[in-house]
């Protein structure tokens, strides 16, 4: 089947397609570092990988998410953004471990790359509601819930950069959307910022630390 591309998209979606081609390199490289004050421990700012746990079943889910997540990078590498957003999709139907925390991170994680995929394909209110779903499952802050914001607010600046071709009867309607745009990455700002204070205050406690690093 021959892919077609959406065509004369907006600069602003182009560069959310850029951005989710960016995530998708990045989203599976996973490299085992842990986080700063836990040493030895697991990372926030990476899914953990499936030999990282001793749970036979949620091991199996870790690796069928990296599958799925490796598949959608090559359908994007190669154009493909149907095929991509179908691979994407997929991590979201995986059944985890009830009350694995993995899975949280995991979905949260597929909602960020699936949202940039629909708005590349100028699908920006299904990418909202996609985002929307997951910041609204969130059961604690977390570096995935913060990059989700990220994507929120990219897609709000998204939406404005439309409505700016649409005259002036618009303008109205894309400074609301810049400023939701403000709102929801001033959100993602600050839950990292309480994220690198307890990083910062974990690794001042640890054992043999000592000062300012």
């Amino acid at each position: 089947m021959t892919h077609r591309r959406p065509p004369h998209l907006p600069r602003g979606l182009v560069a959310l397609l850029v951005i989710a081609l960016a995530v998708a390199g990045g989203a599976c490289q996973q490299d085992h570092e842990p986080a700063p004050g836990s040493p030895g421990g697991p990372s926030v700012t990476r899914l953990p990988e499936p030999d990282d746990v001793v749970d036979e079943a949620l091991m199996v889910a870790l690796a069928q998410a990296k599958n799925f997540h490796h598949k959608a990078k090559v359908y994007m590498a190669d154009g493909k953004l149907d095929d991509a957003t179908t691979q994407v999709r997929a991590v979201l139907a995986i059944t985890f471990p009830a009350g694995a925390p993995e899975a949280h991170d995991v979905r949260l994680d597929a909602r960020a790359l699936l949202g940039k995929l629909l708005a590349a394909q100028g699908k920006v209110d299904e990418a909202m509601s996609v985002v929307d779903q997951g910041i609204g499952s969130a059961r604690r802050d977390s570096f995935f819930l913060a990059n989700l914001y990220t994507v929120k607010g990219e897609l709000h600046e998204a939406r404005a950069t439309l409505l700016d071709g649409q005259g002036e009867a618009a303008r109205a309607r894309a400074q609301d959307e810049r400023r939701a745009a403000i709102v929801a990455l001033d959100r993602s700002i600050q839950i990292n910022e309480a994220i690198q204070k307890q990083l910062f205050e974990q690794r001042q406690a640890a054992p043999g630390a000592g000062g300012t690093p």
